[in-house]
C-alpha cells in the first residue's frame, strides 16, 4: 500500500511541576517538565501516524519546535517504507541538511529535535507492524538491526563487522530473554523520593513507600550544600538499610550476590546513588564526593560538565579509592561523547537518555559500543514521557545486545504517566512491567485531553494561570 507523509504537528507542551519541587537539584532549581511533541501523518486508505517528542524544563520549547518543524519539512512528501527499510540511512537523512547541520552539528538543539522526530518515525514504523518499538527492534535479524543503526565517526572502536558479529552471538538465546523480562521485568531505581527541593519530612515519607513498593535502588539529588547532603542521606540509608520497611514477606537482597557486588549495598541488599547535576569544576567534585563516602553511594551521576571526557576520568580515577563509581550521559550530545567517555574508561555506568540522542538508531551505536566495553547501562528517565520511552531501550538492550540486565537498573520517576495513552507501570517487586499491547508504538502518545490543557501558552491550565496572576 503506498503513503506519502503528507503533514505534521508540533505542540509546546508543559507541565508545573516548578510549584511541588519535582525534578529539582542543584543545577536546575525550577524545572517546569516539558515536552516539545510531534506528529507525523501519511495519507492513504489506512493512513499511519507517528508520535515522538523530547524533553525540556520550560521554556526551551520555544526553540526545540522551531528546529522540530524545521526537520520535519524534510520529510514531506517521502513513502514511510522506504524509510523503514534502513532506518539508519534515514537517521543520516534527517541530519543532513546542511544549513541545519550547521548549527550543531548533531549536538545542542537540533539534535534533540531531531531526537523527536526520528522517535516519531520509529513510532510510527512500529504500529505499523502492529507490534511495540521493542518487539519491533529485537524481531530484526542482526542485519537488519545493523541497517538501524548509525555508525559514522564511531568505526574507530565499533566497525559494522564487529557489531554484526555481537548481535548473532546473542541471538540464540533472544527468546529466552525475551520469556524472562516478561516474567519479571526490567529491574528500576527511583528518583522521584530524593529531589533537592523536598523536605526532609517528604523524602522519608516518599522513600519509605518506595521499599515498599518493592524498590531496592535509590536516587538522591546532591550538590547544593554538604551538610543537607548528610542529613539527607543518612535519613535515606536509615530507611533503607532497615529491615522493618520492607514489604511484607521479603528479607531483602543478599548485598553480597553477583547482581549487587561493587555496589555498596547495604544490609537489606539496597543500593544508593547521588546525582549533582553537573554542578561541580573536577576539584570540586572530587572532593565534595569524598565527603558523602560515608553515605556509602554505588555511583555519583554527572559530577562535572558533561563534554569534559578527562575529567570525568579523572573524577573516577579519584574516587575507585573510595569505591564510588562514575555515571553519566544524560547530557551526553551524541554517540561521540559516548565513544570518548568509554575509550577514556572515564564511566562505570553509561547513561543513555532517549532524546538527547537523536532517536533508536543512535541510542542503538551507544548500546553496541558500551556492550563491547563491558558497562552497563542504566538510562536516564528523570523527565515527562521518559520512562515510557526508555522501557524499550532496556529490552531491547537485554535481549538483542549485551544479554544481561542482573546489574542494570533502568530509572523511574513517579510524575505525569497519567497523561499518556499507554503508560508505563511498575510490578511489585520494583521492576518495569514489559509493554505488549500491538498498538502503541514507541509508548509516547499523549492524551488529547492532556494537550489541550497543558499546551503553551494557550492551553486551559496556562489560561487559568494567568487569570489567576500567577508568574511563569
Amino acid at each position: 500500500m503506498s503513503r506519502k507523509i503528507t503533514h505534521f504537528e508540533t505542540h509546546d507542551i508543559r507541565f508545573p511541576t516548578s510549584l511541588t519541587g519535582d525534578g529539582s537539584d542543584a543545577m536546575n532549581t525550577d524545572c517546569d517538565y516539558s515536552s516539545a511533541y510531534v506528529t507525523i501523518f501519511t495519507d492513504g486508505e489506512e493512513p499511519l501516524v507517528g508520535h515522538g517528542m523530547t524533553f525540556t524544563i520550560g521554556r526551551g520549547n520555544d526553540i526545540v519546535c522551531q528546529a522540530i518543524a524545521a526537520l520535519a519539512n524534510r520529510l514531506i512528501g517521502l513513502d514511510p517504507e522506504d524509510l523503514f527499510k534502513n532506518m539508519g540511512k534515514t537517521y543520516d537523512y534527517i541530519s543532513g541538511d546542511s544549513q541545519l547541520r550547521w548549527i550543531g552539528p548533531e549536538k545542542g538543539v537540533i539534535h534533540i529535535a531531531a531526537g523527536a522526530v526520528n522517535n516519531a518515525l520509529w513510532d510510527m514504523f512500529a504500529r505499523a507492524r502492529g507490534k511495540p518499538v521493542w518487539k519491533l527492534v529485537v524481531d530484526m535479524t542482526p542485519e537488519e538491526l545493523i541497517d538501524a543503526t548509525v555508525f559514522r565517526y564511531i568505526t574507530d572502536v565499533l566497525t559494522r563487522e564487529d557489531a554484526l558479529a555481537m548481535l548473532k552471538a546473542k541471538e540464540a538465546g533472544k527468546r529466552e530473554r525475551e520469556t524472562i523480562v516478561r516474567e519479571v521485568g526490567y529491574p528500576a531505581y527511583i528518583t522521584s523520593a530524593g529531589w533537592l527541593g523536598y523536605s526532609d519530612e517528604k523524602v522519608a515519607r516518599l522513600t519509605k513507600e518506595a521499599v515498599a513498593a518493592g524498590f531496592n535502588h535509590f536516587k538522591m539529588k546532591v550538590g547544593a550544600d554538604l551538610i543537607s547532603d548528610l542529613r539527607r542521606g543518612r535519613i535515606v540509608r536509615s530507611i533503607i538499610d532497615d529491615h522493618q520497611y520492607l514489604p511484607e514477606g521479603s528479607t531483602g537482597r543478599d548485598p553480597n550476590g553477583p547482581e549487587l557486588h561493587g555496589k555498596n549495598a547495604g544490609p537489606t541488599g539496597a543500593v544508593l546513588m547521588v546525582d549533582a547535576n553537573q554542578v561541580w569544576d573536577v576539584p570540586q567534585a572530587i572532593q565534595y564526593v569524598q565527603s558523602l563516602a560515608e553515605l556509602k553511594p554505588w555511583f555519583i551521576e554527572e559530577p562535572t560538565a558533561p563534554d569534559d571526557i578527562l575529567g570525568h576520568a579523572a573524577i573516577r580515577r579519584a574516587l575507585k579509592p573510595y569505591g564510588i563509581g562514575v555515571a553519566t550521559g544524560e547530557h551526553a550530545h551524541n554517540r561521540m561523547v559516548f565513544k570518548q567517555l568509554l575509550q577514556a574508561d572515564a564511566i562505570d555506568v553509561c547513561q543513555i537518555d532517549s532524546c538527547r540522542l537523536a532517536g533508536v538508531s543512535e541510542v542503538l551505536s551507544v548500546l553496541l559500543m558500551a556492550a563491547k566495553f563491558g558497562v552497563p547501562v542504566c538510562p536516564h528517565a528523570g523527565g515527562v514521557g521518559l520512562c515510557e520511552y526508555v522501557i524499550h531501550l532496556s529490552l531491547i538492550d537485554y535481549i538483542a545486545i549485551s544479554g544481561t540486565m542482573e546489574r542494570n537498573v533502568l530509572e523511574f520517576a513517579d510524575h505525569l504517566h497519567e497523561h499518556f495513552v499507554y503508560p508505563c507501570s511498575i510490578n511489585s517487586k520494583g521492576r518495569y512491567n514489559v509493554p505488549l499491547n500491538p498498538a502503541e508504538g514507541y509508548s509516547i502518545e499523549m492524551h488529547k485531553h492532556s494537550v489541550a490543557e497543558f499546551e503553551w501558552p494557550g492551553g486551559s491550565y496556562w489560561t487559568r494561570a494567568r487569570t489567576s496572576s500567577v508568574n511563569y
